[in-house]
């Protein structure tokens, strides 16, 4: 399967997130979160870097929760801003 390349809005909200659940990770280690949400650190490392700017739903879901971070929350952090 060929993936469609991810255009610069969609990698720019990638990179959103990964720095807004960086910051909420604050001195929590990485592998700490990601057990908890139960992914791999990888996939949260990756996530975190802008390597994964789109992760599934049930994963962003996943890290909102072991964070403490509502979905709304990260939606509207993540989205790009409105003209």
């Amino acid at each position: 399967m060929v993936r469609t390349p991810l255009t610069p809005e969609e990698r720019e909200r990638g990179e959103r997130l990964g720095r807004l659940l960086r910051a909420a990770r604050g001195e929590r280690s990485m592998t700490a979160v990601a057990a908890e949400a139960g992914i791999s650190a990888e996939t949260l490392r990756k996530i975190e870097t802008g390597r994964a700017p789109t992760p599934a739903f049930f994963t962003v879901a996943a890290l909102a929760g072991a964070l403490g971070l509502s979905m709304d929350e990260l939606v509207g952090r993540c989205a790009p801003a409105m003209a």
